[in-house]
């Protein structure tokens, strides 16, 4: 899409449009995303993709904000392009948008380090919402989607280290557990930001946790949310 304008510095405290790329195998999916998001003022479409190579390409070429990633696609799958951007350290949020509602789809694609996970039938405002609310560092997960995750944890996992966390950390994670950003965590806890993403890299060390998803079910698993 051409510049536009949007998300410029243009004037003091404003705010950019977040950067969004769109991955699915089906044109007729991604023309219908972009059709609505484009009229989002906050929310600017940069770049398609029709699998997962392409998508991980165009992701480290264009480095939106977030990735809204079908699983199911021809040649690398989601589920592969995501551990690709992890391996290659790429910041974008992945919001994994699909029609497949299987355990055995789901699981292994918060694992592998979605952000979120949505439906492609999911009202159009909602799924703006949830763009939104991942770009902001929210951990975002339908009530089946947790269940599946927390059934299968439930006998593994970091539960035997809760008592290696501080009474301050043990906070962080329950706001974790909650949906709190950083930036919300900071403020509820009168931190400052950088002390809260200290802590919570300390979490994630000392549960063996790989990213902020992990740590939120670890929490609401063990009774931390507030």
């Amino acid at each position: 899409m051409a510049d536009n304008g949007k998300g410029t510095a243009a004037g003091a405290g404003e705010e950019r449009a977040i950067r969004v790329l769109l991955v699915d195998d089906h044109q007729v999916v991604r023309r219908g995303l972009r059709t609505f998001l484009e009229v989002q003022d906050d929310i600017e479409v940069v770049g398609e993709a029709a699998d997962g190579a392409e998508g991980v390409a165009r992701t480290e070429e264009l480095r939106p904000d977030v990735v809204l990633m079908d699983v199911k696609m021809p040649g690398t799958d989601g589920i592969e392009a995501l551990r690709k951007l992890r391996e290659l350290g790429n910041p974008a949020k992945v919001l994994i948008v699909t029609s497949f509602t299987e355990q055995r789809t789901v699981v292994p694609a918060l694992r592998a380090g979605a952000a979120g996970y949505v439906y492609k039938d999911v009202d159009p405002d909602a799924l703006a919402g949830a763009i939104r609310s991942v770009h902001a560092g929210h951990v975002l997960l339908q009530p089946e989607v947790a269940g599946a995750l927390l059934s299968q944890d439930e006998h593994g996992g970091a539960g035997g280290r809760s008592g290696t966390l501080t009474e301050r950390e043990r906070e962080v994670l329950g706001l974790i557990a909650d949906g709190r950003s950083n930036r919300e965590i900071a403020r509820a806890l009168v931190l400052s930001e950088k002390t809260v993403k200290t802590h919570v890299s300390n979490i994630l060390m000392k549960l063996d946790l790989a990213d902020r998803t992990q740590a939120a079910l670890w929490a609401v698993r063990h009774g931390l949310t507030t």
